[in-house]
């Protein structure tokens, strides 16, 4: 069977099209890390009238030429001050209060000497010294926050500051995760068969997707029975947008999950990527919903499911991308171990401002382990025309955090 290649899969899921319009409105206190449906735009000038930027008194600029200038009073944050300023007057005006008319000026309040309510200018300020103008911040109409952008505590204050009470948000993609071979074993479970392993899989898969902003639905793990594995994709389809196999998509007597794909009305869109980890990766849909089958080992699993389902959730949510690549530096010579595009773990740091990279601690074997991927671990890429890399060589690599 030839296998695609990475960039042609890639281009492939890409086409793919997607229901990005599905969204909802949330209280603002339950936004916090959900993506924005719609751009937040100012309603209005912020500030709205000249401002204090400091404690001090509102004058007239060309009133520091005066012997001394009569206090009017005060003039606190939150008061709506009327009061007009005329030459030789001044207000004493708090941080954050408005600006009375006919001031253009405030002096800082340890710039002048107070005797028998007037000051006298100990130290003279620039014209509009300490006075925010309106729209500093920002103007009417200005687009503040961006649609696709995930909402975070600088965002959260923004919207607060424009008493948006409701948000709109994407609606979050549902993404069931299942593990099948008859080796797995659920956590909880136990056994006295040594042969069988502790899943692992479904557990990594459904963090990795809760992380990017799905809802996931956590269906544990099902055995090496084709009646089972087809009984619970089906009824896993009719309510998830997303189904995410792990084993039994190899060529093995009992790797089922490849034959009951397309049994279940789904289209295959590709299976078999040259890639490594993770070469025989299957992409299916049915109707709105997508299928990805993934290899068993817990590393290629993971691996493939950061390929092929982060861009999947990415484009239900409106991102422009699934995750971060940056390019680093080879600190060491590099040997590459297949002609597929590969996908190495490694060390990422950053040295003089740029990055850097190295496989200090990283295991190497046929399916590698999951352990490689911890301690802020990153993902080295090598193209199917690379051969071994010599220290100093610029690489891509994809960041596992942030996505």
């Amino acid at each position: 069977m030839k296998l695609l290649s990475y960039e042609t899969s890639q281009s492939m899921l890409d086409l793919l099209k997607v229901n990005t319009s599905r969204t909802q409105n949330v209280p603002l206190s339950a936004s916090l890390g959900r993506i924005l449906a719609t751009d937040i735009v100012a309603k209005h000038n912020d500030p709205q009238f000249p401002t204090a930027s400091m404690d001090g008194y509102a004058i007239k600029y060309a009133d520091q030429d005066l012997e001394s200038i009569t206090i009017l009073g005060d003039n606190p944050a939150g008061n709506d001050e009327q009061r007009v300023i005329q030459s030789g007057e001044c207000i004493k005006t708090f941080t954050g209060s408005k600006m009375p008319e006919g001031a253009n000026t405030l002096i800082q309040i340890e710039n002048v000497s107070v005797d028998g309510g007037k000051i006298s200018i100990d130290e003279r300020v620039i014209l509009g010294s300490s006075v925010r103008p309106i729209g500093e911040g920002y103007k009417a109409g200005a687009i503040l926050i961006k649609k696709g952008t995930k909402i975070g505590f600088a965002e959260i204050g923004v919207m607060a500051g424009l008493n948006q009470v409701m948000v709109s948000v994407t609606l979050k993609p549902r993404v069931a995760v299942i593990s099948t071979g008859s080796e797995i074993l659920d956590l909880g479970e136990e056994s006295d068969n040594p042969a069988q392993i502790r899943s692992s899989n479904n557990y990594t898969i459904a963090a990795l997707f809760e992380q990017a902003g799905a809802e996931v639905i956590q269906l544990g793990t099902v055995g090496d029975d084709r009646d089972s594995i087809m009984h619970t994709f089906e009824n896993a389809l009719e309510s998830c947008d997303i189904l995410i196999s792990t084993g039994g998509v190899s060529v093995g007597d009992y790797d089922f999950v490849k034959d009951i794909v397309p049994r279940l009305g789904a289209e295959v869109i590709f299976k078999g990527v040259a890639i490594k980890p993770g070469r025989h990766v299957m992409v299916a849909q049915r109707e709105h919903s997508f299928v990805l089958a993934l290899p068993g080992f817990a590393y290629s699993s993971t691996v493939t499911a950061l390929l092929y389902g982060l861009p999947l959730v990415a484009k239900m949510l409106g991102h422009d991308t699934p995750y971060k690549t940056v390019e680093a530096k080879l600190t060491e010579d590099f040997k590459k171990r297949s002609k597929n595009t590969e996908f190495t773990p490694c060390n990422l740091e950053v040295v003089d401002g740029q990055y850097e990279v190295n496989f200090e601690g990283k295991k190497v074997g046929s399916s590698a382990i999951l352990t490689n991927l911890l301690n802020n671990s990153a993902l080295m890429v090598t193209g199917e025309d690379d051969g071994d890399l010599d220290s100093g060589t610029f690489v891509n690599i994809i960041l596992l955090e942030n996505f």
